[in-house]
This record gives C-alpha cells, structure tokens and sequence, in this order.
C-alpha cells in the first residue's frame, strides 16, 4: 500500500472517529501537568481506573513537586500499592519530583529531550504529558489500544511502540497527533477490543484495511 494510500485511509479514520467520539480526552484525572506525569507514570501495566482510584489520596498528600521530593519511600509506596510494581513506581515517581525541583525550578519541562531525563519517563510518557498538559504535539502517544488498532487498521506492518509511532506520525497532521490517540483508544475500548473486534457494528470498517482480522 502506497504512502498516499495510507495518508488517505488514516485521514478517513481519523475524521469517523472525531465524529464518533467528539468528547474523547485523557482518561487520566489532573489538574496539572505535574499531576499528568505522576498519574501517567503510575499507569505503566496498570488500567487508567485503577490510577484515577489511586492518585485523590496521593495528590491531596502530595500536591507539589517539593511535597513529593520530600515524602518517604514507604509513604509513597503504601498509597500506590494497587498499582502494581509499586516500588519501582514509588522510587520513579518521588524522584521524578526530586530532579522537578532541583532542575526545573519545580515546573515540569515543556520538551521531549528534558523530559526523558526524568526517572520513570519514557517517549509515551512525554507524548502524553506534552500533548494533554501543554498542547505541543511533538509525537503519538502509543499504548496497547493504539499499537493493537494501527495493525489491524494497515497503518503499520511493526509492533514495537516506537517503529509503530513512526509510521502514524507522518499519516495524520501534526496538529492531531494527541488526538489520534485518544480516538483510537477510546475506539480500542469500546469497540475494536483486544480478544475480538466488533466489525458488524465497527464506524470505521470500510476504511479499515484488515477487516475481520483479530
């Protein structure tokens, strides 16, 4: 399938799920950029209902950067604890907050390469943290929904998050890149789920490349 063949089926897509999901936005509770980070590093292997169940008591303990930094391993570790891995997320998490406050003023960066240096956060964190928090579409957020729905769509031959984004970005305008993956989770979730897809009832089965195809 040729570039311009993929261009106009993502196109097509996009703009059914826009109407399909006009109020599609970020499953994950904030208020603030830095209660994005935390809530999206928390959401590793974790559902989005779990995180939102678990971040109120967090943020009302912890609401700051310096409150974070401050607070004990133990502390942390026993409010995040139905999150799963929640040592690694605890340590992550409070010393995201510590390199917030000693490199940042305690602001959360605005930029792809400062934000990948702070502990627990990867590309997919950064997207999701830059798109929702700041508006600035520097990538495509590309969790399980998104992997799942771009192969069975034809978008991308590649599984691996990073070759997948890859092949989505240059398909849609920048602009709509954090909406993309809003509307592909959302369409994941309610629709092309990950043991079967609902092709009968599927708004974008005609311009779905792989119809059928679990």
């Amino acid at each position: 399938m040729a570039k311009t063949k993929h261009s106009t089926i993502a196109g097509c897509i996009y703009r059914t799920l826009a109407k399909q999901y006009p109020d599609a936005k970020c499953a994950l509770h904030h208020t603030n950029a830095f209660q994005l980070l935390i809530a999206t590093i928390l959401s590793a292997q974790c559902t989005d209902e779990r995180v939102n169940m678990t971040t109120p008591e967090l943020f009302k303990r912890y609401p700051t950067p310096q409150k974070l930094a401050k607070a004990t391993q133990p502390a942390v570790e026993k409010i995040v604890k139905s999150c799963g891995f929640y040592r690694n997320k605890a340590k992550s998490i409070r010393t995201a907050a510590q390199a917030i406050v000693e490199h940042h003023d305690g602001n959360v960066p605005q930029t792809m390469e400062e934000l990948l240096k702070l502990p627990g956060v990867a590309r997919k964190t950064a997207n999701v943290v830059l798109g929702n928090a700041f508006g600035i579409n520097e990538g495509v957020v590309v969790d399980t929904h998104v992997k799942r729905l771009s192969h069975r769509m034809g978008l991308t031959e590649n599984t691996t998050p990073d070759k997948v984004e890859k092949d989505l970005m240059p398909l849609i305008p920048q602009k709509n890149w954090t909406m993309l993956s809003h509307l592909l989770i959302w369409h994941g979730r309610a629709t092309c789920q990950a043991r079967k897809p609902d092709c009968e009832n599927c708004c974008v089965t005609k311009d779905c490349a792989k119809v059928g195809v679990g």
